[in-house]
């Protein structure tokens, strides 16, 4: 009795319960339509874009020198100092690292030596900086050339 009545239920309960309605038969069955949204794409393409630019700003390093212009474990004089080296220099990057019991500040992108050593000469003669300024070889940020062609076009 109990199986009867639950398989007479079942079949009516499937008969209520459609997944979709079609409105006066005018769509035939099987078509979806879909309305999608013309945003949507234009965030597709941006996000593209900015993966793109990600992809090729980060292979964008070379071998070159930063100068060490500052170690020490006294906080305040360290950003003192970087807050003056950004304000006289905002297009030259200033790098804090913290090696225990020291903080590091290193300063700039310089892919030539002589740069490095000029732009050294500046900052003892302005003594924006407290001791002595060490030139450092290391990896550094290179910034793309603007004019030049992007390969990913």
């Amino acid at each position: 009795m109990k199986n009867l009545l639950l398989s007479i239920t079942m079949l009516i309960f499937g008969q209520v319960c459609l997944a979709q309605v079609v409105p006066n038969d005018t769509v035939p069955l099987g078509i979806v339509t879909v309305h999608k949204d013309p945003r949507i794409d234009m965030l597709g393409k941006k996000m593209a874009e900015y993966n793109a630019a990600i992809t090729y700003n980060n292979n964008r390093t070379a071998r070159g020198y930063r100068l060490m212009v500052l170690s020490t474990n006294d906080r305040d004089l360290a950003m003192r100092t970087r807050s003056a080296l950004l304000q006289q220099y905002p297009d030259q990057g200033v790098y804090m690292s913290f090696q225990s019991p020291y903080i590091k500040l290193k300063f700039g992108n310089f892919l030539e030596k002589d740069e490095a050593e000029r732009v050294k000469k500046q900052l003892l003669s302005q003594r924006l900086v407290p001791g002595n300024i060490y030139l450092v070889p290391e990896t550094i940020e290179v910034k793309p050339d603007k004019n030049a062609p992007n390969p990913e076009q």
